[in-house]
Parts: structure tokens; C-alpha cells; sequence
């Protein structure tokens, strides 16, 4: 077992969040901008990729350094340990990004660390020809902020965390998978209790929450590029994915409501719970939000409504805004959640929430309005 330093990168805002799940696996952990380090072996790359819902990307942390010149970036990559990492076959792309650092042209710095990375392979492996690269992918990145150089290997591969391999459609703005799953960890819902989003779309959010529900790790049905990597090996990857299976509750009965009022968008969150393996355990409804009804108690309303960006959408959500208050205000013993960009919320909704959290929904600074009910009684 190899001990590595490992980060999980977080949207703003969500931090907190990677790095309480990041503990539950059994890890110590720092939080720092935008990402999550701790020190784990080879096995938390496995656990990590199909466990962590809010997280965007795991990734190796080869080294770190500060480099103000392209000699020194170079000789500093080159120093560096790569041959423990990536094989004589590997592909390895670098891709690159620089904020307020004097090395600001990124394609230079991808190619400089290319060179740099092939040249200590070639010593290595003893070769004189180019390397063929047609082996696994290991997708190098080199970060300069402050003219700080982080270099790192992408665990998890192209796609992101956020591609679960569920939504086989979407609408216009969809709500990253990441994300979704984040709003319902940030409230205090329990699978027992009733569900509902009532601006659904293609369904993500419900989705997010049944997964959670019946406790399935998020990167159960999809593959990453550490999958390929002989130092980590198939045994690990199946003992990570056995554990997954072992600790899903199938059997978890959930009562999960989508509702939207646009037809279209409710069969495509159908469609896509079906390929998620939800398809039996929520049901979608299209259905305008002044319609909701419910005889249910101590239930959790999650949702994303439309913003209103545009100048023109403004009347259609402020009237959306209020017909949520009408409807949600009387429901006392239900806990309502809602996010959006919309700085007049609380003025439309007829009431100030009991707690705001800042989120960012991509480049979109949002809001998340929390209004808690009545707690049940103690059973």
C-alpha cells in the first residue's frame, strides 16, 4: 500500500460538503479553495471515484513547486516522480490553466510540462523514440496559481463525477448531477419521509435523492480511466465496487414526487430515471405547482426553479415565486428548499427564510432558501 495525496475538486460552495464526505470514508482531510486533500492508498482512488456525490474530479497530486520561468517550470516537472505513476504505454495529455501568475500563456506551460514529463520517461524506460501513447489514459493537468505550479493525474478521466451515465437527455439548462445531490445533503431529509420536487425538469434532482435514499454510490454504472491502471489493479477496483453493492439498500421503500409543468420535460426525467433504475421509485406527474396537494406530513420540498435571467421571464417567476408561498406557506410541518438566482425571492414567496446559503450553480451566484418545518414527534 503506497501512501498518496489525493484531491477532490469541489464548486464553490461546496467544499464543506466533499470533505464531510471525504471523512465518511474513513479519511482525514483538509479544505482549501475549490478542493479537498488528504493522504489515502490506492484503494481511496477506487472508494472515492464511486463514492463522492458532490465532488467534481479526484485527482493524484505528483508535486508542487513555485515557477516564474519556463527552465524552471521545466526542470521542476522533470524532477518529478512520474514513472510511479504513468507506464512505458500510457497516453498522457496535459491539459493546463493560470491565474494571476507570471507563466499566464497556458498552452505554452501544457507543452513545457509535455516535454519535460517525456523526457524523464524516455530516461526512464531507456528510450530514444517518441512514446506511441496507446496505452490507458492518465490526463496530466498543471495548475499555476501566484505562480504556484500544482502538477496532478486525473483519477477519474474525462467525464467528470457529475456523469453518473443516467441522463440520457436534458433541457436547457440543466442542473449538474453534483449539485443536485448537494441540495438534498443540505437539508435534514430522511428516506422515510415524503419528497417532492415540483419544478423537476429532466428530473435530477429526484434522482439524486433516490440514489441517496437507497444509499447507491453515485459512480456505481460508469467507468474511469484508474479503472486501466495496472499499479492499482482490478482486485481493489472490484473490492470497492463489492462494497458499494454490499451497502446499497434496494429494498429501501422511498416515496419520491417530480412534477413540471411542461410535458416534455417529464417524460425525458422519466426516461431518465428508467435508465438510472429509479424508473419504479419515482413517480413524475406533469403538473403545474399551484396544484400541488398533499395530506402527507413532515415532508421535504427540494427544488430549482427558473430564475428569470431575462428581462421578459421576471413577471412569469415572480408569479411562480408567489404561487410557491401560497401553496407552500400552509404545509407548517414541511421543509422547504429552494434555489435560485432571483434576489426578490423571499418578497415573492410571502416569507423570510429560516436560513440562506450561498451556491453557485455554475458562473451563477445563487441562493439556497431554506424554510424548516415543524419537527415530527419523537417516535
Amino acid at each position: 500500500m503506497t501512501k498518496l495525496t489525493l484531491i477532490a475538486t469541489a464548486a464553490m460552495g461546496l467544499e464543506a460538503l466533499v470533505a464531510r464526505e471525504v471523512r465518511d470514508l474513513g479519511y482525514e482531510c483538509q479544505v482549501d479553495n475549490g478542493k479537498v486533500i488528504f493522504e489515502a492508498d490506492e484503494s481511496a482512488i477506487c472508494r472515492s471515484n464511486l463514492w463522492l456525490r458532490t465532488a467534481d474530479r479526484v485527482k493524484i497530486k505528483v508535486g508542487e513547486f513555485k515557477a516564474t520561468t519556463f527552465d524552471e517550470l521545466f526542470e521542476k516537472t522533470k524532477a518529478l516522480d512520474w514513472e510511479r505513476y504513468i507506464p512505458e504505454d500510457a497516453e498522457f495529455p496535459v491539459m493546463g490553466k493560470s491565474v494571476k501568475s507570471t507563466l499566464f500563456s497556458v498552452p505554452d506551460c501544457q507543452s513545457i510540462v509535455k516535454k519535460a514529463v517525456v523526457e524523464k520517461l524516455r530516461r526512464v524506460y531507456k528510450r530514444n523514440s517518441w512514446f506511441e501513447e496507446k496505452g490507458p489514459l492518465f490526463r496530466i493537468e498543471v495548475s499555476l496559481l501566484k505562480d504556484i505550479a500544482t502538477l496532478t493525474i486525473d483519477t477519474s478521466g474525462f467525464a467528470g463525477l457529475h456523469k453518473r451515465g443516467y441522463r440520457q437527455d436534458q433541457g436547457e439548462a440543466p442542473l449538474k448531477e453534483t449539485l443536485a445531490a448537494a441540495l438534498v445533503m443540505l437539508t435534514n431529509w430522511r428516506p422515510d419521509r415524503p419528497f417532492v420536487d415540483p419544478c423537476c425538469g429532466s428530473g435530477t434532482i429526484p434522482i439524486e435523492a433516490a440514489m441517496i435514499g437507497q444509499n447507491i454510490a453515485p459512480g456505481f454504472n460508469r467507468d474511469f480511466a484508474s479503472e486501466d491502471w495496472g499499479w492499482i489493479g482490478k482486485d481493489k477496483w472490484n473490492r470497492a465496487r463489492q462494497e458499494a453493492e454490499d451497502l446499497a439498500k434496494y429494498d429501501q421503500p422511498l416515496q419520491i414526487i417530480g412534477s413540471d409543468i411542461d410535458h416534455r420535460m417529464v417524460r425525458i426525467a422519466q426516461a431518465n430515471a428508467d435508465e438510472g433504475g429509479f424508473g419504479d421509485l419515482i413517480t413524475f406527474k406533469q403538473m403545474q405547482v399551484k396544484d400541488f396537494t398533499t395530506k402527507e406530513e413532515y415532508g421535504y420540498i427540494v427544488t430549482n426553479p427558473p430564475y428569470g435571467e431575462r428581462l421578459s421571464e421576471k413577471p412569469q417567476v415572480e408569479k411562480l415565486y408567489a404561487e410557491m408561498g401560497q401553496v407552500f406557506r400552509p404545509l407548517d410541518t414541511w421543509s422547504v428548499y429552494v434555489m435560485t438566482s432571483y434576489p426578490q425571492f423571499e418578497a415573492c414567496y410571502g416569507k423570510e427564510a429560516s436560513k440562506k446559503r450561498k451556491l453557485f450553480n455554475g458562473f451563477i451566484r445563487t441562493d439556497y432558501y431554506q424554510y424548516f418545518g415543524k419537527r415530527p414527534p419523537r417516535s
